[in-house]
């Protein structure tokens, strides 16, 4: 039934491993359980009450959009991934689309409703999987250590130690912040237990380091159970007023963009860390994750919340050995745990989760040797990977790295007489690129 349902063989994998795994999975991921309800708070902050979204359904359609994509994800696609309402799709659909356009959140819902149809008709034709082989081996090696350096900078930066500064941009934060000494204590038993090869050191790490945080401080318990909120007030409230106007045309195209390429970098980067491709580096299974993906985009529509994306976290639970779709339906039945007990699976601090991010993002960064670095005679290949790369965490975007990367690829080779290494599709794609760099100039 398991082979059947998640593709679990008992000959290669282990219950309990794809088990912990997808509890891993969920710890690190389950801060947009509270970080996304928090961002669309904004609306009615900045907008007025009338305008803004119930914050309590939000957590709900998080919760919900979440748990419908990742079962997706478990039984049709079969992989380890989980998937949940996107970081910075959600700041763009608040900020941008509302709050810069002076758009109801009605029109942003249409436009990812609108974006989650064409993303099915696209996996449905396999045009994603043909745009993600047409990019280059090097590029889709950098692309997996860039999530690693993304992830690491996410970690370090949720947990405190990382800090925005004036002057500098980024610092380092400070040492009376209890919650930067706990992410300190955290990544350091983390990192021994993962060392020292111990069953499930992730997921003892944020356990251990959660229960550390209670006397410092960090960790704050509110209560036990809480009755999940309606979704009435923003469930399938659309707006088709302005489904064929430029804005809307702009905004699906930009969110369709975001979203293909932040599911791509993921699904390739976490996919090759985990030994998921083919010889010939393509990503097996890949048209039914960009399927699954697609699905939960147009469910999160319904349910009333942003784009629903394939979560680069899903590499915590595939270091912990999670491969096949039971550690997915594991991170599907925390969500809907969640739903009820939320108190309790909110109360994990930043603190907890950073070091076990930060400690993934040493892991994917193993391939980085697969790139050629030693040639000086021909850098083709190390200057767009390491832009690709070192973009990412710069950008705060995966995408944005995936788009510059392939720009540079194309302009680097074509200017050097490499005419051999690129293809029909490179040209097509870097030149959609470029257009849509154009488009945000008019956003």
């Amino acid at each position: 039934m398991l082979q059947k349902l998640f593709g679990f063989d008992p000959s290669k994998h282990n219950i309990k491993t794809e088990i912990l795994a997808g509890v891993t999975t969920f710890l690190t991921m389950s801060y947009i359980l509270a970080v996304n309800p928090s961002i669309f708070a904004d609306l009615g902050t900045v907008l007025g009450e009338d305008k803004g979204m119930p914050t309590d359904a939000v957590f709900t359609a998080t919760a919900l959009a979440a748990i419908i994509g990742t079962l997706v994800m478990s039984m049709y696609a079969k992989k380890p991934f989980g998937l949940a309402p996107g970081m910075g799709l959600n700041t763009f659909f608040v900020y941008t689309v509302c709050i810069g356009m002076g758009y109801p959140w009605q029109f942003a819902l249409t436009a990812i409703l609108a974006e989650g149809i064409i993303f099915i008709i696209l996996s449905a034709t396999n045009v994603r999987d043909y745009i993600v082989n047409a990019f280059p081996k090097g590029l889709k090696t950098a692309i997996g250590i860039g999530i690693g350096l993304y992830i690491t900078f996410i970690g370090l930066k949720n947990a405190g130690i990382i800090v925005s500064s004036k002057a500098t941009t980024v610092a380092l934060g400070k040492f009376d912040n209890p919650d930067v000494v706990l992410a300190i204590i955290g990544f350091i038993i983390t990192s021994a237990l993962i060392i020292r090869k111990v069953k499930g050191g992730m997921l003892l790490g944020i356990l251990i380091t959660t229960i550390i945080g209670i006397p410092a401080g960090v960790t704050h318990i509110s209560g036990i159970v809480a009755a999940p909120p309606s979704i009435e007030p923003i469930f399938c409230q659309f707006n088709w007023n302005e489904i064929f106007s430029i804005d809307m045309i702009i905004v699906v195209f930009t969110f369709l963009f975001i979203d293909i390429f932040d599911t791509m970098g993921t699904a390739v980067g976490v996919s090759v860390k985990a030994g998921m491709i083919d010889k010939e580096g393509k990503v097996d299974g890949l048209s039914k994750i960009f399927m699954a993906d697609a699905i939960a985009t147009a469910a999160g529509a319904c349910c009333g919340t942003n784009t629903t994306t394939t979560y680069l976290e899903s590499s915590a639970g595939i270091a912990e050995g999670g491969r096949t779709g039971l550690t997915s339906f594991t991170i599907a039945v925390c969500f809907i745990l969640s739903l009820f007990l939320s108190p309790i699976f909110l109360v994990v601090p930043n603190a907890a989760t950073g070091p076990v991010l930060a400690i993934v993002g040493v892991m994917m960064c193993s391939p980085i040797f697969e790139i050629d670095w030693q040639d000086y005679s021909d850098l083709s290949e190390a200057i767009p990977a390491f832009f690709t790369m070192i973009l990412m965490p710069l950008t705060y975007s995966i995408s944005d790295g995936i788009m510059i990367g392939l720009i540079i690829y194309v302009f680097v080779n074509l200017m050097s007489g490499n005419y051999k290494k690129l293809n029909i599709a490179l040209y097509i794609l870097a030149a959609l690129f470029i257009v849509h760099y154009v488009s945000v100039i008019f956003i």
